[in-house]
């Protein structure tokens, strides 16, 4: 290799990125320690990156509307105040509706509580005797089923110790866990505030970015990466989108089928229901879950009524609105949604679960444009 002033240049680079991986993975523990500490740093501005891109997809719709209602109406007034006033009400309508989920939620939902722990011994009776009726009936056809006595003075006094004990240890990490809860609230301050910074001078970064990376990247792979964040736009705004009107359209069949059923809670259930189903895969399970046992205190028979129907609903949602609605424009096999899902809970927690999906979508369309050049270029036709 001739030694001139770009292979020079190269073989610097690749020395430095070798020392560098080098010293990684001498001292992984320090580089996972200066990592954390990193995206501590940033976490503020990423978690300001995702509201900025989630409140977007409304605010663009409003600005939609803006334009139709003051079309007759564009002086430099109505111009100036489009953004602000767009802005605006979009964060209105998301706390709105966050708020109401709340409202209507929780205190139904601490009362039913309540109302379980007042019926534990009547459940705990009415168990005893579908036990006993139960061995009764089995013993004509010689089936003998273990006796069944329960103490439920015991069981109540053991369920209070362990909230007790579950209340002592809350109180022992207090501190803690106020220290979180104020970290939490202050980077969601800070993020929320860095969103609308961004959102109210969208256009001027995005040229800024542009300048940015035609100053420092070949024009080739400007061209390439331009490429790529228009790809990973459309797919999260096609999936955010898709995912809140699919949500409104579970939740409002649920709260028709539960009135058609006549099953309680109605109201509470179907937008607990619609608010999970924002979550793939496991949205489901986790609305039904909470949402019967909510009904199991009013009849546990409609407890049952209430699964039997959201599982119907679930396949009529997985076969028919599902694929309608947010399409095949996100472009991820089930097998590759389950696992992302997965993956996503268990290392980012909520966000994790939500946003798991679009990001491997992006890596999975990367990932096969980089397969199919590579059999082009070497003439293989294989089907999918």
């Amino acid at each position: 290799m001739e030694l001139n002033k770009n292979n020079i240049k190269k073989l610097i680079g690749i020395i430095t990125v070798s020392l560098l991986i080098f010293w990684g993975l001498n001292h992984f523990s320090v580089l996972l320690e200066l990592l954390r500490g990193f995206l501590v740093i940033i976490s503020p501005f990423l978690l300001g990156l995702c509201f900025a891109f989630l409140i977007n997809v409304l605010m663009r719709k409003i600005e939609k509307v803006w334009d139709k209602m003051f079309q007759k109406k564009r002086g430099k007034v109505y111009q100036r105040i489009q953004r602000p006033a767009c802005l605006f009400l979009s964060l209105l309508l998301i706390v709105g509706v966050i708020f109401v989920i709340l409202f209507m939620i929780i205190p139904e939902f601490q009362k039913n509580i309540i109302a379980m722990w007042d019926m534990f011994p009547q459940y705990m009776n009415n168990v005893m005797e579908w036990w006993n009726s139960l061995t009764q009936a089995l013993l004509k056809y010689s089936i003998v089923l273990p006796s069944m006595e329960l103490n439920t003075e015991e069981i109540g006094k053991v369920i209070a110790d362990f909230v007790s004990q579950g209340g002592a240890l809350f109180l022992n990490r207090t501190m803690d866990i106020t220290v979180s809860i104020v970290s939490t609230i202050v980077n969601a301050a800070v993020g929320l505030v860095f969103a609308v910074y961004v959102l109210l001078q969208k256009e001027k970064l995005s040229r800024q970015v542009k300048k940015l990376l035609f100053a420092v990247l070949p024009a080739r792979r400007v061209d390439s990466v331009l490429e790529l964040c228009s790809l990973t736009n459309k797919i999260f705004t096609s999936f955010v989108t898709g995912q809140l009107t699919e949500a409104v359209i579970i939740g409002t069949l649920c709260f028709l089928g539960m009135l058609l059923l006549r099953i309680p809670y109605a109201a509470v259930i179907s937008v607990l229901v619609g608010f999970t189903a924002l979550i793939p895969v496991f949205g489901a399970f986790l609305g039904t879950a909470v949402g019967a046992v909510l009904i199991l205190v009013i009849s546990p028979l409609k407890a049952l009524e209430f699964v039997i129907f959201i599982i119907v609903l679930q396949q009529l949602e997985g076969n028919i609105i599902y694929p309608k609605v947010v399409g095949k424009s996100v472009g991820l096999p089930g097998i590759w949604v389950l696992a992302a899902v997965t993956a996503g809970g268990s290392m980012f927690g909520f966000m994790g679960m939500l946003f798991s999906v679009p990001v491997c979508s992006v890596l999975y369309c990367i990932v096969r444009q980089a397969v199919n050049h590579e059999l082009d270029k070497k003439g293989i036709e294989i089907d999918e």
